[in-house]
């Protein structure tokens, strides 16, 4: 079979094509054919190799893929041949709290990632979903979506008609904007593109923030609600864009740290969370009882992931060099077929 690995070293030029044997599935394990995978950001910074004080080679990455499966080992009964399934990020999280335990188990790193056509994982490691999506929107689930599900519904206390900013138009907030309309959220969506703002206008964000044009976007927002502040800030940036989110937050309000896309250095603003009174959380994806959740409410809403570029999985240096440039709106996919 191929893989996609990091043998010889780290940095995108390293991303290569190999030739490995074809797995076998031992006791409690399943053997999935993989179809898709998408790229998170995570998976960048990890193939850069800035994403620990050491990366251990040869490393295959990517979190998030969609496959079927093709052999079972010994006493699995979760799920069976021919199950179309999605790997879970955190190998080991099944519910309730997190561990350090469950932490370490995430896949692409510490555990050889889903950019493989033939993969071996635990049976708990993966979760099977509905048959209404393709399966290169199925690839986009496992991290990116699942963030936005747990920031938004097992974080956050919020309610219908409450207001929901979204940082940028990426994966997770494109996920996130699409799960606040259905469950009746008010929604803002920022993008530096007027282009991408138009298409999150279609799909149903209720006001449009150009953070170029309106750098104090922060006070955009809040004059939105009528000075209120907004209830929810999905945080993805870092550096820079907390002090606006600070500025956006209502009373009381939630912002849920998620990425560090501008960096991570930014001063601690004290003096608005005392003000505010704003709880600041860090998000690290999610349970499998959290996914199976979000698989059902996406279900009963049909919501559709947007993928916006797919290529194919031999292209992934060409992939992550589009991820670079930011042209994506959504998701970007690696086909394995």
């Amino acid at each position: 079979m191929r893989a996609l690995q990091l043998v010889d070293g780290v940095g995108l030029e390293n991303l290569k094509v190999v030739e490995l044997a074809d797995p076998k599935p031992g006791p409690g394990e399943v053997l999935v054919r993989m179809k898709a995978v998408s790229l998170n950001f995570r998976d960048l910074i990890m193939v850069a190799g800035a994403y620990g004080p050491s990366t251990p080679l040869p490393m295959t990455p990517f979190s998030d893929g969609c496959g079927v499966i093709e052999a079972v080992g010994e006493g699995v009964t979760r799920v069976k041949v021919g199950d179309r399934v999605s790997t879970l990020f955190f190998q080991k999280w099944f519910s309730g709290k997190p561990t350090y335990a469950t932490q370490a188990s995430a896949l692409g790193l510490p555990i050889p990632g889903a950019g493989r056509e033939l993969a071996v994982f635990s049976q708990d490691g993966v979760s099977k979903v509905p048959d209404y999506l393709s399966d290169h929107q199925v690839s986009t689930l496992a991290c990116a979506a699942l963030t936005a599900w747990r920031a938004l519904f097992s974080d956050a206390a919020l309610e219908p008609g409450d207001t929901v900013l979204l940082q940028g138009t990426g994966g997770v907030s494109i996920f996130g904007l699409q799960l606040a309309k259905a469950a009746g959220y008010r929604t803002i969506i920022t993008s530096s593109s007027d282009e991408k703002l138009a298409r999150a206008k279609a799909l149903g964000a209720d006001h449009l923030i150009n953070y170029k044009t309106t750098p104090d976007w922060g006070r955009a927002a809040r004059e939105i609600t009528g000075g209120a502040g907004v209830d929810f800030v999905m945080e993805v940036g870092g550096a820079g864009t907390l002090t606006e989110s600070l500025k956006s937050i209502a009373l009381m309000g939630h912002i849920a740290i998620i990425g560090v896309l501008a960096g991570a250095a930014e001063p601690l603003q004290i003096g608005s969370m005392i003000a505010t009174g704003a709880k600041l959380q860090g998000v690290s994806v999610g349970s499998r009882a959290m996914f199976e959740a979000m698989c059902k409410a996406m279900e009963l809403h049909r919501i559709q992931p947007v993928v916006d570029k797919v290529f194919p999985f031999t292209e992934a240096v060409a992939a992550f060099k589009a991820m670079q440039g930011g042209e994506h709106f959504g998701k970007i996919v690696l086909s394995f077929d």
